[in-house]
């Protein structure tokens, strides 16, 4: 039966966007990676615009916490995992794409498999590994990596890893940071973010998404674009048309030790650990756990933490600054039995 394009007339009907680009975005296999807070506008439009092949990358689950900025989930839905819930929802919303949600979470062992079944990866993660697992996976398979990333009221959006013209690539996220130790900003749930910015952030990776799939306008390529929601001023900064980076191999995915909360509540019932607070003052004020109180800037002033031979489990509010506390002690004790608490504080609190 051949294909009803009247859904898509009002997009058909634009100078230089007819039936043959149309076609293509039906034929596009796009990777979604993150079903957050960008991951959800990027899904909703890629899926509305007729993107054929999605898929959706995420081993979360929904929390109260999210509701404010992923506007796909309900909290009928709290508990179930984000992927199957964007997956079944876009495709009710257009039955004539396939929507594939990936529940599990990428790392140096399976991003290679995955990846190389998608055109085009869109990153709407918070955490700097992945971010640069994403830019050197893409960069060896040669695919372009459509970046976007949100912290408070700012925003940044580019696409890393275009073939130019002449054969060369475009520069990538290691072009403008080369380091993922000098990465140290905090995730929406440590530092805040305005919900708002995530649709605008993630709306203009679907656009540019769509403008490579039909090749309409120039893309944010060798720049990139940074956001005030604030001030709602945009400034492009040129980055330059080739990269400069020379990426041979995936560095292996570093496995955090974590504790879930079940975990932890089990252990500090038979008193089998150490806890150690690695937030500010204020936040422990507020609301802690109990155990040591050492803010992360100070984790390596002492470590007479690590002296009472037991398990030591950091904890802060979402499990970045403890996940960070775990790396840093690990690389001057490699052997020592040091755990995060996974999902900090929230996690801790919503399972009450």
């Amino acid at each position: 039966m051949e294909m009803d394009f009247t859904r898509y007339s009002c997009q058909m009907v634009l100078p230089g966007f007819d039936r043959q680009k149309q076609e293509r975005l039906l034929n596009a296999k796009v990777l979604i990676v993150g079903a957050g807070g960008l991951g959800c506008p990027v899904a909703q439009y890629l899926a509305a615009v007729g993107v054929g092949n999605i898929g959706i990358v995420d081993n979360d689950t929904v929390s109260i916490s999210n509701l404010h900025r992923q506007i796909l989930y309900s909290p009928m839905e709290v508990g179930l995992k984000k992927a199957t819930i964007a997956a079944n929802k876009l495709e009710d919303q257009n039955p004539d794409i396939r929507v594939t949600p990936h529940i599990m979470r990428l790392s140096s062992v399976n991003s290679f498999e995955l990846i190389s079944h998608y055109d085009i990866v869109v990153d709407c993660t918070d955490n700097f590994e992945t971010k640069y697992l994403l830019n050197d996976t893409c960069f060896l398979l040669k695919r372009p990596l459509v970046f976007g990333a949100i912290y408070q009221y700012e925003g940044q959006v580019a696409v890393w890893n275009l073939r130019n013209d002449d054969g060369t690539y475009s520069p990538n996220y290691r072009d403008v940071f080369p380091d993922v130790e000098g990465a140290n900003v905090p995730n929406c749930a440590e530092g805040g973010v305005i919900p708002t910015l995530a649709g605008i952030i993630g709306c203009m990776q679907a656009n540019e998404v769509v403008k490579l799939i039909t090749q309409t306008g120039p893309v944010l390529s060798g720049k990139i674009l940074l956001f005030d929601a604030m001030t709602l001023q945009t400034k492009i900064i040129a980055i330059g048309k080739t990269t400069k980076t020379n990426i041979t191999a995936i560095t292996p995915t570093f496995v955090l030790p974590e504790l879930s909360v079940h975990e932890l509540k089990l252990c500090m019932r038979n008193a089998t650990v150490d806890l150690v607070d690695v937030r500010s003052t204020e936040e422990r004020t507020a609301f802690n756990l109990g155990g040591r109180h050492i803010p992360l800037q100070y984790i390596e002033s002492d470590f007479s933490y690590l002296n009472s031979g037991r398990p030591v489990v950091f904890y802060c509010a979402s499990g970045v600054r403890s996940g960070q506390a775990v790396k840093t002690v690990l690389k001057r004790f490699p052997g020592v039995k040091i755990y995060s608490l996974a999902g900090g504080i929230k996690a801790w609190k919503e399972s009450l």
